[in-house]
């Protein structure tokens, strides 16, 4: 049985969507999204006899957190996980992460491989540091030669986030819209911007809910972030120069543990994120896939649950 309930960690009181018995795996979700957003992982590794657990992440839903940006970094992520996995009484799992929380769950198997044996990133692929230098300055080049502004790079403004608490409802669905998979290709996001044009003025105002979302699941969302706000999301994307100074310490090094990526054919993210995909087994040399799922868009686990609940259940009876 599925049920919600709150653990106090260092410096946070995480709430968990949590079923099951059994080896733990640990479920992070991305942005705009929530625990909730994996239910029917949780559901399905719980009836497979695992620990399923999902958090909401620092800065989103009944967790929360700090109100200070510089405490939203790539660190806090890792160290919020970390922490978790001891709270609940387990001394190793395997972690699984969705856009956003893809990088916290690859840099959970490259920071503490002993803790995190096996790491599965759902639509981001492992992201190397890079040596050129921070990557918010390198994104604004990359806009400047296409004429066009990538959205992390706009979302670096201290008030980027103020239009969605204007109206968080149409934010969330016009995000959920313009990122699906079922959403025609013209009327998906690649993630670049007209210079100057925010993020939400670039969705059509037609956007509807995509298949997958229920007006009741929808409205859970829209209540946590009318509650929670977005600016504790918004400030994982302005570490981004922060994570690069902070982990020099991690440049080169290659995840270890077994992994699997799973992405969809036509994610908005594979625009600006998928020339990593063909360096994957390079940096994850354990590689089970890659797994692209034909017509899939960013939402992998609400749009094919079936299918990833599948994938995730084979890559856990390999290990």
């Amino acid at each position: 049985m599925v049920q919600t309930r709150r653990i106090p960690t260092d410096g946070l009181e995480q709430q968990v969507l949590e079923a099951g018995t059994g080896p733990l795996v640990l479920l992070i979700h991305g942005f705009p999204e929530l625990a909730i957003s994996w239910r029917a992982q949780v559901e399905a590794l719980a009836d497979a006899g695992f620990h399923a657990v999902a958090p909401d992440m620092r800065g989103y839903g009944g967790t929360g957190g700090p109100s200070r940006t510089e405490d939203h970094t790539i660190l806090h992520l890792v160290g919020d996980m970390v922490d978790l996995v001891r709270a609940l009484g387990h001394d190793r799992c395997v972690v699984v992460g969705h856009d956003w929380g893809a990088p916290v769950a690859w840099h959970c198997a490259l920071m503490r491989p002993d803790l995190f044996t096996a790491v599965a990133g759902l639509s981001m692929p492992f992201q190397p540091r890079t040596r050129g230098g921070p990557p918010i300055a390198a994104m604004r080049r990359i806009g400047q030669k296409l004429g066009a502004d990538l959205y992390i790079a706009a979302f670096q403004h201290p008030e980027a986030h103020a239009a969605y608490d204007d109206d968080p409802a149409t934010s969330l669905r016009k995000c959920f819209w313009s990122y699906d998979g079922a959403t025609a290709a013209a009327d998906r996001s690649t993630g670049f911007l007209p210079p100057g044009v925010p993020m939400l003025d670039t969705i059509s105002d037609r956007a509807t809910l995509p298949p997958w979302l229920s007006e009741a699941h929808f409205q859970e969302y829209v209540d946590a972030f009318t509650a929670g706000g977005f600016k504790g999301p918004f400030d994982w994307y302005r570490n981004l120069d922060r994570n690069w100074d902070l982990t020099a310490w991690l440049q080169d090094a290659r995840i270890r543990v077994p992994a699997l990526f799973v992405v969809g054919e036509h994610d908005p993210v594979r625009h600006y994120a998928g020339r990593h995909e063909a360096t994957l087994k390079d940096w994850a040399p354990d590689l089970r896939g890659p797994h692209v799922l034909p017509g899939a868009g960013h939402w992998l686990q609400q749009e094919r649950p079936d299918e990833v609940n599948r994938l995730l259940l084979e890559f856990l009876r390999s290990l």
